[in-house]
Order: C-alpha cells, then sequence, then structure tokens
C-alpha cells in the first residue's frame, strides 16, 4: 500500500507553501497539469495558480510541469506559468520524474510531485524516488476510465484522511 500513498496531502495546489516543500526536505516541484493547474481538459488556469507558482519561484524553488498530455495541452500552460515543461510523460513510470529532476538540478529527493491521481501522480514519484503531495481533484471527470479510477483511490484516499487526522490529533495533543 506504501506505493500508493504520498508524503503529503492537501486539498488544492494553492494550499502548498515554500516552508511546506522545504519542510519535506525539497527545493523542487514537479507540477502535473489537469486537475493540479486547472480542470480537466479546460485551457483556463485555476484562480490563484499562476500567482501561487510565481510565489513558488520567488521563494527560490525551482518549478516545473510534467504531464502525460501531448505539447499541444501541455505548452500553453507552460506559457501562462512561464515554466518549462515535460510532455507525454508516461506516468507513473519513473523516466519523466528522473528528468524533470536532472533538468531543476536537483537529486530525486530533493523533488516533490504534486497532482491528483494516486495511481499516476503519487505512484510515479514513489517509484522515482521522488516525494508527493496529493490534491484532491478540482473537478470530477466524466469519461468511465476517470471514474473507474477514482473508485479505486477511494480506500487508499480514507487511509490518507485517517492518517491525517491522528496526525492532528496527536498534534494537538503535543504528544509524540
Amino acid at each position: 500500500m506504501s506505493l500508493f500513498l504520498p508524503t503529503a496531502a492537501v486539498d488544492r495546489v494553492t494550499d502548498i507553501t515554500p516552508e511546506m516543500i522545504r519542510e519535506m526536505g525539497a527545493s523542487a516541484i514537479i507540477l502535473d497539469v489537469d486537475n493540479t493547474l486547472a480542470t480537466h481538459g479546460s485551457p483556463v488556469p485555476l484562480v490563484g495558480t499562476v500567482e501561487w507558482a510565481r510565489a513558488m519561484r520567488q521563494a527560490g524553488l525551482a518549478v516545473v510541469i510534467v504531464s502525460n498530455n501531448f505539447k499541444d495541452r501541455v505548452a500553453p500552460f507552460a506559457e501562462k506559468y512561464d515554466l518549462p515543461f515535460l510532455c507525454v510523460a508516461m506516468k507513473p513510470l519513473p523516466f519523466a520524474y528522473w528528468r524533470a529532476a536532472r533538468f531543476l538540478g536537483v537529486p530525486r529527493g530533493q523533488a516533490v510531485a504534486v497532482g491528483d491521481q494516486i495511481f499516476t501522480d503519487v505512484m510515479g514519484a514513489n517509484v522515482a524516488g521522488v516525494k508527493s503531495i496529493l490534491l484532491r481533484p478540482s473537478d470530477p471527470e466524466t469519461s468511465v476510465s476517470f471514474r473507474l479510477r477514482r473508485r479505486l483511490e477511494e480506500p487508499i484516499r480514507r487511509k490518507i484522511e485517517r492518517r491525517q487526522a491522528e496526525r492532528k490529533k496527536t498534534d494537538r495533543s503535543g504528544k509524540a
């Protein structure tokens, strides 16, 4: 099961702070596009994400977009965010994560992949030796394959939520 568990989980990409990335021992961010920077298939960035990406770079973090999509989908986002990109990544295979870390000039263990899918973004990051942050999908997809994947993700997401609730409870009680 640990192959499918992220290093951290938040609702939206804009919930991620430079401090959070640094606390994870990282200095670089690998971003997905669909349901991370935009709703699935939309050409419009999610509110606040362009500014968020700029703030991450201003905080000294290296950022790159890595997507399974083709160049005609990814390039316009890279331009809007003024970010480099890798497309047709074939996630969950580790090769694009390795290329992204090399491109950003960081060891794999100092990179964090951010995305909404357990079986591509999280699993791929874990296989590649990259940390991961799982997001809630910004918009439900309607295709049969996506609905099936989301259904398969449900028990894992419940486990992640239980783990986070236990951590918060421990943090409030002051116990280790």
